[in-house]
């Protein structure tokens, strides 16, 4: 549940519109609803500005229907990683029940609905190459459910460092950069002594043999010599997505 929404009943109980049962009625599943295979975490948002988000890898598709029904009716909105299209269209049926669109990015699996529409601040995502997309594909997914404007510069690893240096006025108009690549992972550092901007380096698992599905990239980010550089986990777009947001939203605020 929002802030936004609570306030909302806190107000309708002052001004004498709403009674104290129906508020307590609407806020009966503080500060979780227990739907038998979870218990939704409605008032996250609440505590710190993210709402939960369902992880839909490893779940079943009648637990996971169950999840996003509670969300979509509680707070109208809801961001699911790692979903299959089977999951979508299950999904997308819950959401126009509820007069609710839903999006779905099929490199990364994300499928969102009822996200900030009001998006504010700028975040960029680049990426080494086309193979990261799907990384780059769920940060800007996340970022933007949240609120946060995004672009996105793809193709521009380091085997051309011509085309990074196109890429600079990105750099200039952006509160934070997110930098996905695989391989032997060097971008993020590269990039890193262009600019002043915030970075938050993603790791993919994007290469050969000795890359050992991101470990080398992920090791190499770690010991950037590029001082303040933030690293996710390897192919975690969805939390250099959601830091992102969060260093924009300060930026912006200021």
């Amino acid at each position: 549940m929002e802030n936004k929404k609570i306030k909302q009943i806190l107000k309708s109980v002052q001004e004498g519109t709403l009674d104290l049962s129906a508020a307590m009625k609407q806020l009966r599943d503080f500060p979780y609803e227990d739907v038998g295979v979870a218990k939704v975490d409605h008032h996250r948002e609440l505590r710190h500005g993210i709402p939960e988000v369902i992880f839909a890898k490893g779940k079943e598709l009648e637990d996971i229907k169950v999840i996003a029904e509670a969300m979509i009716i509680k707070s109208g909105k809801l961001l699911i990683t790692k979903a299959t299209k089977d999951i979508y269209h299950c999904v997308h049926a819950l959401c126009k029940k509820n007069k609710i669109k839903a999006e779905y990015y099929e490199k990364s699996g994300v499928i969102s609905a009822g996200g900030k529409k009001k998006k504010t601040g700028l975040v960029a995502v680049l990426s080494a190459g086309t193979s990261d997309m799907p990384v780059v594909e769920e940060a800007v997914a996340t970022a933007s459910f949240l609120g946060s404007k995004t672009v996105s510069v793809h193709d521009v690893g380091v085997a051309g460092l011509h085309r990074v240096v196109n890429a600079r006025k990105v750099f200039n108009d952006a509160n934070v950069l997110i930098v996905a690549a695989g391989m032997e992972g060097a971008l993020p550092s590269v990039i890193g002594g262009m600019t002043d901007k915030p970075i938050i380096a993603v790791p993919t698992s994007v290469g050969y043999g000795t890359g050992f599905g991101g470990i080398t990239a992920l090791f190499a980010m770690l010991n950037s010599c590029v001082p303040g550089i933030a690293v996710m986990n390897i192919d975690n777009g969805f939390g250099a997505g959601v830091l992102a947001h969060k260093i924009n939203s300060l930026t912006r605020n200021h």
